[in-house]
């Protein structure tokens, strides 16, 4: 769990451009990423809210524990 300076620190950047905060966040190859790189190209203003909601609401370690991995059928 982030620390509350880096989550500051990544809003900050956020507000500035949007798609880095996200990079930071959550890795420059995610769909959170892309989302927020497309949304500030269609506008500055949904990239910024987008990347706020992704840096303070979404936590992609909830999806991808131990336990909720996908299966595989082994061969």
């Amino acid at each position: 769990m982030p620390s509350g300076c880096a989550i500051f620190c990544e809003i900050l950047i956020a507000i500035l451009l949007p798609p880095l905060g996200v990079c930071f966040r959550h890795g420059c190859c995610s769909v959170e990423f892309w989302i927020c790189v497309l949304l500030t190209i269609l506008g500055y203003i949904p990239g910024i809210i987008y990347a706020l909601y992704a840096i303070v609401f979404v936590n992609r370690d909830e999806f991808f524990d131990e336990y909720r991995r996908p299966l595989y059928a082994p061969a």
